[in-house]
């Protein structure tokens, strides 16, 4: 018979929750954003009342061979270091501490604030806290204030307090006083409420021998919806117990990176996630793309030799850790930023890949940190690498962490700066071929959507460029800028061939009006004047409005052929994919001589 690696067990609800505040469980998600909805915290005690099932919870035991690892959060727990760590149910858990136990949270944007849920005592009902609740004395507004109660053994104090209150509510309003039954009814309903920390929660406790392999195969297997857990979970676990001062920096940097103001990491291209500076932290120190490998490392891994221990892992925290240092320096981070603008991208809603921001960048310090690339050499090179990466989907597809890994790789055999431009030329100019400009990138524009990377790329050649908004002299650069539209967009995307002018075409099928070459951006007021009439007539009034030379460079410059109002729609389509793609090589070609 196999031995098992697993105990499972009934827990109450009650023993988890205190479990977690000494310490003896560690619960990453304290620490980190809470992604449930109030309505939900509200429905999961609901379940609980009702007698529903919900759910279980996954610990798994800490490794004990290591002497190092440390509890997680503030440094006033009684355990020194978790017994446990919390694998799946962290939401759930943090749900129940939050609602019962009176536990701020963090919320997306890592502000800490509470979680409160009212109770009726006659109806049996939870509501999400309002300030009608709280005014309502037939209402507990704060259950955890009950809970509080509880515990200091005044539960029959908070119960005639509550009797006394609504009744005189009651007398107030000239309403009949409760009954004996209603009295009856909400001691019934309270001592209920309270002995939700009773409640069984099924726990799978899994041994301290599985590997992350054997934990997340044990999820899959036992999860009935077949949900993956991610390497993400794992090394955000460990980080959070093996070096809680470094959790705490990474979830500091992400906080700061989506609050405006100054001396932050605040920046209008991407919301900074832990992961994404785990990623760059073990690209920088260990030259690994994999996330699989953040998680070996953190455990004690040599890569090399596939050996674990305790000093192993002591040297690689510590190189992680130089690293972080490096991933959170502000003045790399904001430098890296301007280069990402310089590159055309400007806001995230131009970028389409997160990795190809958080891989550009640890490209960037390996650059500055180990290769010793000069700034103005560097930020020549990234903003190629920037341009090409994103508009090629680089990162995109399945294979992006393969593709970084052997990037890598082909990096450990350089040693000078020229080596380090010549690896990363050779990356750019193996995909931003003429083939590519003249064949390859027209037929990719043949899509709909207008969340493809090469869409975004065009809006970024045409910052690159300084081009002008078609039929305005105004940079379309001036109105991508964050801040400039305020919360009305200043600019619209406008169909060049009007969809209701191509119905009267007989062209009705989305796929075919909404093609990203019948897409440019107007001013909002140029956008209201032309509305859905036919270009050879709004073609027409603006030459007249501009003259014929600025209306034939403002068509120049937005990639629309000359004489396009005469064209048949997929003629016309045609030509302008080659246009757009002209106009990206232009910009790739002002990148690589500035």
């Amino acid at each position: 018979m196999a031995k098992e690696i697993f105990t499972h067990i009934n827990r109450k609800v009650g023993e988890l929750l205190s479990d977690v505040l000494t310490g003896r469980i560690g619960l990453p998600d304290l620490q980190r954003p809470f992604v449930w909805k109030d309505t939900k915290v509200r429905n999961l005690l609901d379940s609980m009342l009702r007698g529903f099932p919900i759910g279980y919870v996954m610990l798994w035991e800490s490794p004990s061979e290591f002497e190092n690892k440390t509890h997680i959060g503030v440094n006033d727990k009684a355990f020194m270091q978790p017994r446990d760590l919390v694998i799946d149910g962290q939401q759930r858990l943090t749900a129940l501490l939050a609602a019962i136990k009176g536990v701020k949270i963090k919320d997306v944007n890592y502000r800490e604030r509470n979680i409160k849920i009212s109770f009726n005592p006659l109806t049996r009902e939870f509501a999400v806290w309002s300030q009608a609740y709280e005014r309502s004395s037939e209402w507990i507004s704060v259950i955890s204030t009950a809970f509080e109660a509880a515990e200091r053994r005044e539960a029959t104090h908070f119960r005639r307090a509550f009797i006394k209150n609504l009744n005189e509510t009651r007398e107030r309003n000239q309403s009949p006083l409760l009954s004996d039954d209603e009295e009856i009814l909400i001691e019934q309903n309270l001592a209920d409420l309270l002995d939700l920390v009773y409640y069984p929660l099924p726990t799978l406790e899994i041994r301290s021998v599985a590997t992350e392999e054997d934990v997340a195969e044990i999820f899959v297997r036992v999860n009935s919806g077949g949900q993956k857990l991610t390497e993400k979970n794992f090394i955000e676990t460990l980080l959070s117990v093996y070096d809680n001062e470094m959790h705490r920096n990474i979830n500091n940097f992400c906080r700061d990176s989506r609050i405006p103001k100054e001396g932050t990491s605040f920046n209008h291209i991407i919301e900074v996630d832990p992961v994404h500076l785990i990623r760059a932290s073990v690209g920088l120190a260990f030259r690994r793309a994999r996330l699989k490998y953040a998680y070996m490392l953190l455990r004690g891994k040599d890569l090399d030799t596939q050996r674990t221990s305790a000093e192993i892992q002591a040297a690689n925290l510590d190189k992680f850790r130089n690293a972080l240092a490096v991933v959170t320096n502000l003045n790399d981070w904001h430098t890296f930023m301007n280069i990402m603008a310089a590159a055309g991208y400007l806001r995230s809603s131009l970028v389409s890949s997160q990795n190809a921001v958080i891989f550009s960048y640890m490209l960037y310090l390996i650059g500055k940190t180990q290769f010793g690339v000069k700034p103005l050499e560097l930020r020549q090179i990234m903003c190629r690498w920037i341009f090409m990466s994103t508009i090629t989907g680089y990162f995109t597809d399945l294979s992006a962490e393969s593709t970084v890994e052997r990037l890598l790789t082909d990096m450990r055999s350089l040693t000078t700066p020229e080596d380090f431009i010549n690896l990363l030329n050779r990356e750019i100019t193996d995909r931003f071929t003429d083939d590519y400009f003249k064949t390859n990138l027209p037929r990719d524009m043949v899509t709909s959507s207008t969340g493809s990377p090469i869409w975004k790329g065009y809006l970024a050649a045409l910052n690159v460029l300084h081009h002008n908004l078609l039929f305005s002299n105004v940079p379309t650069l001036a109105f991508l800028t964050p801040g400039a539209s305020g919360t009305k967009s200043a600019i619209d995307v406008h169909h060049i061939f009007p969809k209701n002018h191509l119905a009267k075409l007989g062209i009705e099928d989305d796929r075919d009006r909404n093609q990203i070459a019948n897409y440019t951006f107007l001013d909002y007021q140029t956008n209201i004047n032309i509305s859905d009439d036919a270009p050879a007539i709004y073609a027409a009034k603006q030459r007249n409005r501009l003259g014929n030379e600025a209306y034939a460079l403002s068509l120049s410059q937005n990639a629309i052929p000359e004489n396009f109002e005469n064209m048949t729609y997929y003629e016309f389509l045609e030509q302008r994919r080659r246009l757009m793609a002209g106009i990206i090589k232009k910009a790739y070609a002002l990148l690589s001589a500035t």
